[in-house]
């Protein structure tokens, strides 16, 4: 493969570095992928400590003739100048710049502008069904890891099963602040919108509006009106995504739709790498531990989209 450098929103306040990765032998025009990052700042490799999942699926990918395109998060460059913006939402931090990305790869000569997919892994691939409706326009959707909950939903199981995993004392303490978050989220959508702008729910810059407005775009509500062909993949050790709430969840959601395929993946963690601990409190320590994205799954997409393509 060839990896050329390139620049998203160019000329616009947050122009964004990034990567296309291009088979060295494209055999007619070449079907491309646009990479959309999980919750967080991320680069464009999406290292998490010493995994790179979006360098991974680029390499692996055009190697079978997939061209890839990944940049950094906004939030990544500019999170310093973004934090005091009481207004930020995802539409922000995310989407904006994944269909810059789609409309960068439809200008490109050598891609079939029919032929655009969106790869959304975890946070992203909550986004992925709203990136599409709002402008990406993408010829089908792939979900990594990614649920159909509300973000606030998904931040209290997890630290649900966090108390599970502490001593007596520290669960004690950390369920008052469970407590007192939940209490927060409760109130989220009686809010206006300046109301929740104003409302610190998380530290000292993030707003109730951030999740207030990502929690009045479901996932769901795209997804059952969506005809176009979307494929579902989850590790079956995934701690941060549930399978009986995520990845079933969204079988449910999709149940009546034949353009849904779905694949969940034996001893796979969130990062689609082989489990190591098989528990939320270490799930940091276990992406210190390098590892290579299994090679099954990259396979496994490159089928579906050239089944599509």
């Amino acid at each position: 493969m060839t990896d050329e450098k390139i620049v998203i929103g160019a000329g616009t306040p947050y122009p964004l570095n990034g990567i296309l990765s291009i088979p060295n032998e494209p055999n007619g025009l070449l079907p491309a992928i646009v990479l959309v990052h999980g919750s967080g700042p991320g680069n464009m490799d999406s290292k998490a400590g010493n995994t790179y999942l979006f360098k991974d699926l680029a390499e692996g990918l055009s190697e079978k003739g997939i061209a890839v395109l990944r940049y950094d998060k906004r939030t990544f460059v500019y999170g310093k100048e973004m934090k005091d913006d009481t207004g930020m939402s995802v539409k922000e931090e995310t989407i904006e710049d994944a269909i810059l990305a789609a409309e960068l790869l439809r200008k490109d000569s050598r891609i079939d502008s029919n032929k655009i997919f969106i790869i959304g892994h975890s946070f992203g691939g909550m986004l992925a069904p709203r990136i599409d409706a709002e402008g990406g326009n993408f010829a089908g959707l792939i979900l990594m890891a990614g649920s159909p909950r509300k973000l606030e939903e998904i931040m209290i199981s997890q630290n649900d099963d966090l108390l599970d995993s502490l001593n007596w004392l520290l669960k004690m303490i950390a369920r008052k602040q469970i407590t007192a978050l939940s209490a927060k989220f409760e109130n989220l959508y009686n809010l206006n919108d300046e109301e929740a702008k104003s409302t610190k729910v998380l530290g000292k810059y993030v707003r109730a509006y951030y999740f207030k407005e990502m929690g009045e775009h479901p996932a769901g509500d795209y997804l059952r009106k969506l005809d176009k062909p979307v494929f579902i993949l989850q590790g079956e050790k995934d701690v941060q995504a549930k399978v009986e709430k995520d990845f079933e969840g969204y079988k449910k959601i999709l149940d009546d739709k034949r353009n849904a395929t779905f694949k969940l993946y034996p001893n796979l963690n969130h990062m689609f790498m082989p489990s190591i601990y098989g528990n939320i409190l270490k799930a940091q320590k276990e992406y210190k531990v390098a590892q290579k994205l299994d090679k099954q799954v990259i396979s496994d997409i490159s089928d579906w989209i050239h089944s599509i393509a």
